[in-house]
């Protein structure tokens, strides 16, 4: 005999109170939680802005959709690579709160000198304090995609936006950083002034260049003591750390040089990910580098984290603007950044002119 009853009435309460508030367990180690801000900032704004859209369509009727059910396209979409400029790598990068950021640095240092017990102390030199004021601009990408492209399932919107967005910013921040013009951009370090003088001379924001010896090539004879010149050009302080930046046309060139007993002066990398040498300096590879021409600046050596610097004010801003130009989507992105060389005496470059 069954003595159990139930109050129907009660259990239903109870059992729609357990629907309403499920229960949250702690999650195991390597398991994967859906992220809910995640799943509704993508499928829900970017694909299709605010409210979720359902659609029926037949895979009978042409009309209805016959004609794309059996198709499939691949997840992952390949596309052209471009060439990334790598001096963010080697910079120095700070994030600043706004753009009136200013960096003070130092010029000579403090001076001593020797003095017997009993002798006067007169006053020595004090440092020259030199503002350095990075010029700020907005890089901004509009990509666009078709509302028929993002409802598609297939169609991964996350890592397209961000992969166009990061590689398309990566390429035109890398130009701005070695040649921007500074006007609502980076000033890029090529710019700066140049002289054939060393570091007690040379006016501050100076860069000092070693001159190839020939306009526009390397000397045909011994052209690498040009290099092993530019090398120690740089203070000992400063060459801990430094980094051989040109582009893959002047690196093509300098493979070829090799000492009086025949061994080449540029080193490849002995392990996976250890970069390649140059009279056992690393070498960076920057396609924006100019090639070599008259009085081309195509070689640069030195300490980039001392030499030059990259402030970013915000992280990038996306808006989704499905109006301004029906039937496509803009993904508007922007992000303010600036950079300045900020140390004359960390960079030295060559310039391939007479003198």
């Amino acid at each position: 005999m069954d003595y159990e009853t139930k109050a129907d009435a009660l259990d239903a309460v109870f059992e729609g109170a357990v629907a309403a508030a499920p229960v949250t367990r702690p999650v195991l180690s390597g398991a994967t939680v859906a992220d809910p801000a995640k799943s509704a900032f993508v499928d829900g704004y970017l694909r299709r802005g605010s409210e979720v859209e359902l659609k029926s369509f037949s895979g009978v009727v042409a009309a209805d959709g016959g004609f794309a059910v059996p198709r499939e396209i691949d997840e992952i979409i390949d596309s052209t690579l471009k060439a990334i400029s790598p001096i963010r790598a080697i910079a120095n990068v700070v994030r600043v709160g706004s753009s009136g950021y200013r960096k003070l640095v130092t010029q000579n240092g403090v001076t001593s000198g020797w003095a017997s017990e009993t002798a006067t102390r007169p006053e020595t030199a004090t440092p020259t304090f030199n503002e350095i004021v990075p010029s700020f601009g907005e890089l901004y990408a509009n990509p666009a995609a078709t509302q028929a492209m993002l409802d598609d399932a297939a169609f991964d919107v996350e890592s397209w936006l961000a992969s166009e967005i990061a590689t398309e910013f990566a390429k035109a921040e890398g130009a701005a950083f070695v040649n921007g013009n500074g006007s609502n951009k980076p000033k890029g370090f090529l710019t700066a002034p140049t002289a054939s003088t060393g570091d007690a001379t040379r006016p501050f924001g100076t860069l000092q260049h070693i001159a190839s010896g020939v306009a526009g090539a390397f000397a045909t004879s011994n052209p690498q003591d040009k290099l092993v010149e530019l090398v120690h050009a740089l203070r000992a302080p400063y060459r801990q750390g430094a980094t051989w930046v040109m582009n893959a046309s002047t690196l093509s060139a300098i493979r070829k040089f090799k000492t009086t007993d025949g061994a080449f002066i540029w080193q490849a990398g002995l392990s996976a990910g250890q970069p390649d040498t140059l009279l056992g300096y690393p070498v960076v590879e920057a396609e924006d580098m100019p090639d070599i021409a008259a009085n081309s600046l195509s070689i640069a050596f030195g300490n980039f984290k001392a030499g030059y610097l990259i402030a970013e004010r915000t992280e990038t801003n996306i808006l989704r603007d499905p109006y301004s130009n029906k039937p496509y989507v803009h993904f508007y992105a922007t992000k303010r950044l600036g950079g300045a060389l900020t140390n004359s005496e960390a960079i030295k470059v060559m310039r391939f002119a007479i003198s």
